[in-house]
């Protein structure tokens, strides 16, 4: 009889281990249950915003590569010790060594002679549908009257859209169009009034004895001209992307 009792007793003891076990194992697998769940939570959470990272970046790169832009800059160095400033106005209220021009989107080809008369007397970006337009002014803040260029530069061309475009370059009210050469070497083209400086180079200027208080107007407008040979469908979808780059090359 004490066996019986004592075996009761053992196989009690042992269901009430398997079941305390059984208590700790589920505990344990709903513990990491919930620690497998928040992990993939927030491993999702990272994906997406890895995700809408990259495509913000990606977007933003497609539609400069697309579009092209166009960018004002001067040395910081020439600013910051020579007194060299932009703007968009003939005041200025702070120094700044970049400006940059509104973009146009999906740009078509128009005549320079459909550009309005007074393109060059609006401040700052002032695009028309199918040509960009923009005014700024380059000014001697500092102290010494100093010799500046300032050249445009065509930092990427892509479909052949160079061959066609145009930029009218007004310095002061002072017009000036440049286009690339004719495509069969015969020297400018009829609208033109200089051809590009280089391949990748569109023209360089210079001002010397630039004043203290001195200021310079430029307006810069591009388009593809319809009347060049060069304006035909296999530029469709091309890309350019202009710099203008100032630097003082001396000082008195």
């Amino acid at each position: 009889m004490a066996k019986t009792t004592e075996k009761k007793q053992k196989k009690s003891d042992e269901k009430s281990a398997d079941t305390k076990s059984s208590s700790i194992t589920l505990r344990r697998n709903v513990a990491e249950t919930k620690k497998y769940t928040v992990i993939m939570r927030m491993l999702a959470v990272l994906t997406i915003i890895i995700v809408a990272v990259i495509s913000v970046g990606y977007a933003i790169s497609y539609f400069y590569d697309k579009f092209g832009s166009f960018t004002v800059k001067i040395s910081k160095y020439d600013m910051i010790n020579q007194g060299l400033t932009l703007s968009e106005t003939p005041e200025y209220e702070r120094s700044l060594a970049v400006l940059n021009a509104d973009i146009v989107y999906d740009m078509t080809n128009i005549s320079g002679e459909d550009l309005p008369p007074n393109i060059d007397k609006i401040n700052g970006n002032h695009n028309g549908e199918n040509y960009i337009a923009y005014t700024f002014y380059l000014i001697n803040s500092g102290e010494d009257t100093v010799t500046y260029t300032g050249e445009i530069n065509i930092e990427s061309a892509e479909g052949g859209v160079d061959e066609a475009i145009r930029v009218a370059v007004y310095k002061n009210g002072e017009k000036t169009v440049y286009g690339k050469t004719k495509s069969n070497g015969g020297g400018k083209e009829s609208d033109c009034d200089r051809e590009f400086a280089s391949s990748t180079k569109v023209m360089t200027n210079k001002h010397e004895n630039f004043k203290p208080a001195e200021k310079d107007k430029y307006t810069i407008v591009i388009w593809l001209e319809g009347n060049d040979p060069d304006c035909t469908n296999d530029i469709i979808g091309g890309t350019m992307k202009l710099g203008m780059n100032f630097k003082i090359i001396e000082n008195t």
